[in-house]
């Protein structure tokens, strides 16, 4: 997934570090040069990868690699030392956090973007014009594994057709979000579904299968939306009284479109932090994700949240501002700022 070059190379050409204040280009080391280590989740992936792309214009000598082993295989191997930069789709895990504090290993946390969890269909399916969030819980929680198996199980008035089901696998960190803001406990549903942690595979599922379900981020479903259906979720105990919305970056910012709208991260270890091309990266990336996590299908943060992320990042914030908080319906500005003013 790639965005066109176009979109930056005039900035790039004169100034290739933008700061949000609209200050003067920060400077950089001439003739950059280095490598960089970049594993994780899937969904941060396409912002990830733009990133590198735009970086590795204004710095050719600089070499990235970027894998997708998912949230939880990033953290494993951000945990091991392995890694400079580890793609995130959630928090990180207490558990996770006690295995990088035994091997000695820091991290400095930032969140980049906001994504709205997706719940797609077939286009050929003409029955499932929205779903609520008590139908979703019904459809993948635990219990419905060899019992919820058919359409008109989850609503009378859909088809008596068989239910297919495809989904992020268990070190995903979607899978780890969906289920803890829809079944209520994080890593708990049903495990008879097809998973991958590459999300294209779970586009191909859906796209080639009229009696299909599956859940991935925004940004794989707009890449592909000749190929799926989007349907409305409805949070049915919402305060707000919404009714059915479907994900997009309006209805995220407006806060209707709850409870799958969630933040999205990079970790960066401490180790790598003062090497210069991890250094020059990372601001990179905090200074270019508002232009470029649109483009690839997410949502841009606040410029505030950026401000403050860049401000974490050049204090050399370690650890997670989500250490005792729940990441669904968290915003990220409060927390943020909660922190800023400690």
């Amino acid at each position: 997934m790639r965005i066109k070059r176009a979109l930056l190379v005039s900035l790039l050409s004169t100034c290739p570090i933008l700061v949000l204040s609209g200050a003067a280009c920060a400077a950089v080391p001439e003739n950059l040069s280095g490598s960089l280590r970049i594993d994780g989740s899937s969904t941060v992936y396409p912002i990830t990868e733009a990133v590198v792309e735009e970086f590795g214009a204004a710095h050719r000598n600089v070499r990235a690699t970027v894998g997708i082993s998912g949230t939880g295989g990033g953290f494993k191997r951000l945990c091991a030392n392995e890694l400079d930069i580890s793609n995130a789709s959630r928090p990180i895990k207490a558990s996770e956090s006690d295995q990088c504090r035994e091997n000695k290993v820091g991290y400095i946390e930032l969140p980049v973007a906001y994504d709205a969890l997706t719940v797609v269909v077939h286009p050929k399916n003409t029955w499932a014009s929205s779903i609520t969030v008590a139908e979703l819980k019904k459809i993948w929680e635990p219990g419905a594994q060899g019992k919820i198996m058919r359409w008109n199980q989850v609503r009378s008035t859909w088809p008596d057709a068989p239910l297919r089901l495809f989904g992020p696998g268990v070190d995903s960190g979607t899978y780890d979000y969906f289920t803890e803001a829809i079944v209520g406990t994080q890593h708990a549903s049903r495990g008879d579904f097809t998973s991958s942690e590459d999300d294209n595979v779970l586009v191909q599922g859906v796209a080639g299968d009229v009696n299909s379900m599956g859940f991935f981020g925004m940004a794989y479903f707009e890449e592909n939306s000749d190929k799926l259906k989007a349907i409305p979720v409805d949070d049915e105990n919402a305060s707000n009284g919404a009714g059915p919305q479907m994900a997009t970056l309006e209805n995220v910012m407006k806060g209707v479109y709850q409870p799958l709208a969630r933040p999205l991260f990079i970790y960066v270890n401490t180790s790598a932090v003062e090497r210069p091309e991890v250094k020059q990266f990372v601001s990179f990336y905090l200074n270019q994700a508002p232009t470029l996590t649109g483009p690839v299908g997410y949502i841009p943060l606040p410029a505030n949240a950026y401000s403050l992320a860049t401000s974490r990042f050049e204090k050399r914030t370690l650890g997670s501002i989500f250490a005792s908080q729940s990441q669904v319906g968290v915003t990220i500005e409060q927390l943020l700022s909660k922190e800023q003013a400690l």
